[in-house]
């Protein structure tokens, strides 16, 4: 990869509708075109948690785009499996997978866990072989009381991924070798 060439960066959580989209929207607006962030869930909600939103407008970044999706829209194929062809059956007999259908996936230098559950979960093969890492970050959306509570949990989730955020685009990552660069990315998961 060209050192001009931005990064990209996934950030992964279950529902995709708080954690990793603020951290995708953050990365987007602190990685001053270093960096194309995405975000995706193993088993997303469907919609962006409206306080996500609130948060990052509040704080003047970009929200158009932000969508709950699946991390299947980034996956490679399996090897030896082809795409779908045009009208979409698979020429292998089994069942059609969105996975397979992702030729344009791509190709991934960085992937974050910031949930838990997402951590825990096997996962797909990325294309590029990227260099990953757990940042975990408690649930704002799972924080049960009034709006104050509600807001006060998404601000410390924000809180927390914009200080791991300016601490990863602040790494210099041309002069760190693979495994001194996984090292210091689990060390600002544990910030």
């Amino acid at each position: 990869m060209s050192q001009d060439a931005p990064r990209n960066v996934l950030f992964l959580c279950t529902g995709n509708s708080a954690r990793s989209i603020l951290a995708e929207a953050l990365l987007a607006g602190m990685g001053k075109g270093r960096f194309r962030a995405f975000s995706a869930g193993s088993h997303p909600a469907g919609q962006v948690n409206p306080l996500a939103i609130e948060i990052l407008q509040k704080n003047r970044l970009a929200t158009e785009g932000l969508r709950s999706k699946s991390w299947e829209e980034f996956m490679s194929p399996p090897t030896g499996l082809r795409p779908l062809p045009p009208g979409g059956q698979p020429s292998w007999g089994g069942p059609a997978r969105a996975e397979f259908s992702r030729p344009d996936a791509p190709v991934l230098d960085f992937v974050f866990t910031v949930c838990d559950n997402a951590a825990g979960e096997v996962c797909p093969v990325w294309p590029g072989q990227p260099v990953t890492a757990h940042w975990g970050v408690d649930d704002p959306a799972a924080v049960d009381g009034d709006d104050a509570t509600r807001r006060r949990a998404f601000l410390n989730a924000y809180t927390i991924l914009r200080t791991r955020i300016q601490l990863f685009i602040n790494l210099p990552l041309a002069s760190l070798d693979r495994l001194a660069l996984a090292q210091r990315l689990s060390d600002i998961g544990r910030t």
